[in-house]
């Protein structure tokens, strides 16, 4: 069986389209009309019926998609192997990272893998975790570390090891609140300044309610969002705009006194839930026991931290 053909026959049920099949997979449509039609040769029956512009899956379709898949991961775990082997044993790593690991990880990673392993390729990319999620599900990525919250479990999922690691509210040093408020600042008083914070997940917006009430939804109350933390904190940096997350992500501000972290009543006691998604099933790469180990150092240490704050 051709693995070619294997391979388009999974582009055109992917798409749902010839067109969009063939210009994904950089061919002509007359050749994917070929390759479609050698495999149902091979197979014994028609895989699609073609009805007019729209392409259903026959039985025999839906039933050799699975499998095909499976074949067609294999092979490319097969091909990724050898090419480690030949490039000395560490290959490619290709990591996603969530706002917040973003935030922590990200830099401290690069470097860590400057320093110490300058010959090995290292790709970080940055996202939601719904993108990120389909991009290791397309092996396009070797591993997350993300808000575990934000991920549906699956079979073809591994979660895990996973980090509990404090939130918290967090203004510039100088700020009105911090004058007027000696001591903790009541919620409320929160809410006439803007709120800097990432995508929060529904588990974190019914905490919120629950807790301050209605004002508190992060739909009404997050004026500034973005994905990246970085820019949130120089935001808050500059202006009266309070930052709502991950207290690790603004850790050498707060150091330096620029930033201040704020005592809100009623305590918000909250966190993320970070930990390392891989596909189930999947040869991992030889460095990726580097990154596991290092992902530990940068988090454990703010397990630690919440476990006694």
């Amino acid at each position: 069986m051709n693995l070619r053909h294997l391979e388009h026959w999974l582009a055109l049920a992917e798409t749902g389209s010839f067109s969009r099949a063939a210009e994904k997979l950089h061919i002509t449509q007359s050749a994917l009309s070929r390759s479609i039609q050698s495999l149902e040769d091979e197979l014994g029956g028609p895989l699609v019926d073609r009805i007019g512009k729209k392409n259903e899956l026959t039985p025999l379709g839906r039933s050799v998609l699975e499998r095909a898949r499976r074949v067609v991961h294999e092979a490319a775990e097969l091909k990724q192997g050898a090419a480690v082997l030949q490039k000395g044993g560490m290959g490619t790593l290709r990591i996603g990272l969530g706002s917040g690991p973003g935030a922590m990880l990200m830099t401290p990673w690069l470097v860590h893998m400057g320093r110490h392993y300058p010959t090995v390729q290292v790709a970080v990319t940055r996202g939601p975790a719904e993108l990120q999620l389909q991009q290791l599900r397309d092996r396009q990525l070797d591993a997350l570390v993300v808000d575990v919250r934000r991920v549906v479990p699956a079979d073809d999922l591994l979660i895990g090891p996973v980090y509990d690691v404090p939130a918290g509210m967090v203004c510039r040093a100088g700020h009105p609140l911090l004058s007027r408020f000696p001591g903790a600042v009541p919620f409320k008083a929160l809410l006439d300044y803007p709120v800097a914070s990432t995508p929060l997940s529904d588990e974190v917006a019914r905490m919120l309610v629950a807790r301050y009430g209605a004002a508190a939804n992060p739909a009404r109350m997050t004026t500034l969002q973005c994905e990246e933390i970085a820019s949130l904190i120089d935001t808050v940096r500059q202006t009266d705009a309070i930052y709502l997350g991950i207290l690790g992500a603004a850790r050498r501000d707060l150091a330096r006194g620029e930033l201040v972290a704020l005592r809100v009543t009623p305590s918000l006691d909250a966190g993320a839930r970070l930990g390392m998604v891989t596909l189930a099933g999947r040869t991992e790469l030889p460095v990726m026991a580097e990154f596991r180990a290092f992902v530990t150092r940068q988090l454990a240490p703010e397990k630690e931290e919440a476990a006694h704050a």
